[in-house]
């Protein structure tokens, strides 16, 4: 006999109902809870995948290159400041351009680094020949002299410098060639004939239109790719030995150039130059050296006040010496280092050929012309109008050197140790490694 509290509407069964509903309700709560948890961690997975990477190689090359490039855009707004407003485009013109710069830079290097290896060696060869056709824009209508050097293009009021993109180029497809050649590397025919053949048409063409520090910047691109990517040292010897024979000749071939050069030996000493081609490399020294150890203070430069030409470009490490004093210079220099450390650890570790030989052209191309814009300032080598990378003012070639630096740390990603990385145990031997130097 049911008891009344078991009756239909008796308030027993409408406890059990109430509960059972309320038992649905919270299944499908915990269900949709599960499933937006499911939704946000994949959310997370992939921005984990854009900017994550199991490598400390990785974290030191993208961190000094980010604070290199934060460091030079603040160099620009205080080198450039005074000259901006005295030619009407706001104490912030230039400032604004790098900035610019810097924004379309930093995501395309951050994308560019997603790309795997075999993505650039498949479309190496093709990037080039697109770097070798944009060059040649710079002797059709569009191209742009600038300081007697024809290497620059203008379309629909944007400005931009192709050879920056052909050093991208050149050392991608230096890299497919020592990959498809590398079991003939002991062959100086097999190496040198495809790489100088593409090497003379790049260096023909930046020379033609008259910048001999981009071709130089180019050349010791060419001679760092062939080194690590297992080149022969006797027949890179001889390969210098070349170059040393033809650089008098393209020195000579221009007159600006015999007259930098000739001032640069005789120390700027002759007072007839004291106000044409030596007052630049004079007014960088003395900014330099009015900085002393701690530096005047940032922003307080007195030699960019229309004293020193190009204080935010060719010759802003002289405003780095001079507002930050030697301690700035140091750490500069010091960053320099830091970013070549991660890139070697890149050549030493990574299974690939290809990248090991893209990422030494890129570390020459860099590096090399970091010393190269340093030595000028300090007077080491004659005035060649080569930037800073990542510093100085400049949207192709910050843009381009941010790409490249892309590229490796497309490479640092597939290291191995990290999750999803090649296997140690299946690397691919160095190519003509040199008693194991580079293993």
């Amino acid at each position: 006999m049911a008891t009344p509290t078991d009756l239909p509407g008796s308030g027993r069964s409408a406890r059990a109902r109430a509960s059972a509903t309320g038992a649905s309700v919270g299944a499908r709560a915990t269900a949709g809870a599960s499933e937006a948890r499911r939704r946000s961690n994949g959310v997370v997975v992939a921005v984990k995948n854009v900017f994550v990477a199991e490598s400390t190689t990785f974290y030191t090359i993208l961190g000094v290159t980010l604070f290199l490039v934060v460091f030079g855009v603040v160099m620009v707004l205080s080198s450039s400041s005074v000259e901006e407003y005295r030619y009407k485009h706001g104490f912030f013109g230039a400032f604004a351009k790098q900035g610019l710069y810097a924004l379309i830079g930093v995501p395309l290097m951050l994308v560019v680094s997603r790309l795997p290896a075999e993505f650039w060696r498949r479309w190496a060869m093709r990037i080039f020949a697109a770097g070798i056709v944009l060059q040649l824009l710079v002797f059709t209508p569009m191209g742009i002299d600038v300081q007697g050097n024809r290497n620059w293009i203008g379309f629909a009021g944007i400005t931009a410098q192709p050879s920056e993109v052909l050093k991208l180029a050149l050392v991608l497809g230096i890299g497919a060639v020592l990959y498809r050649k590398r079991d003939k590397l002991h062959d100086w025919r097999e190496v040198f004939i495809p790489v100088g053949l593409a090497a003379a048409v790049a260096l023909g063409l930046v020379l033609l239109g008259g910048d001999q520090g981009t071709a130089m910047i180019m050349m010791i691109l060419v001679l760092g790719a062939l080194f690590v990517g297992g080149a022969r040292l006797r027949h890179l010897g001889l390969g210098l030995l070349a170059v040393a024979v033809l650089l008098p000749v393209v020195t000579m071939a221009s007159s600006s150039r015999q007259v930098r050069i000739s001032a640069w030996l005789s120390g700027c000493t002759d007072s007839n130059q004291a106000q044409d081609i030596c007052w630049q490399p004079v007014h960088g020294m003395w900014a330099l050296a009015s900085g002393g150890v701690f530096g005047v203070g940032l922003g307080n430069s007195k030699l960019k006040w229309s004293w020193l030409p190009e204080a935010d470009n060719d010759y802003i490490f002289a405003i780095v010496g001079e507002e930050l004093g030697l301690i700035g210079a140091v750490v500069v220099l010091a960053l320099f280092v830091v970013l070549a450390i991660g890139m070697i650890r890149v050549i030493r570790l990574s299974p690939d050929p290809f990248a090991r030989t893209v990422t030494g052209g890129v570390l020459a191309w860099v590096i090399g012309q970091a010393l190269v814009n340093i030595g000028v300032v300090l007077g080491l080598l004659p005035v060649l109008g080569v930037p800073l990378p990542l510093i100085s003012a400049g949207g192709s070639a910050l843009i381009m050197t941010l790409v490249a630096i892309g590229v490796v740390l497309s490479f640092a990603r597939d290291l191995p140790g990290r999750a999803g990385a090649a296997d140690p145990a299946r690397r691919v031997p160095h190519p003509e490694a040199r008693n194991g130097a580079l293993r």
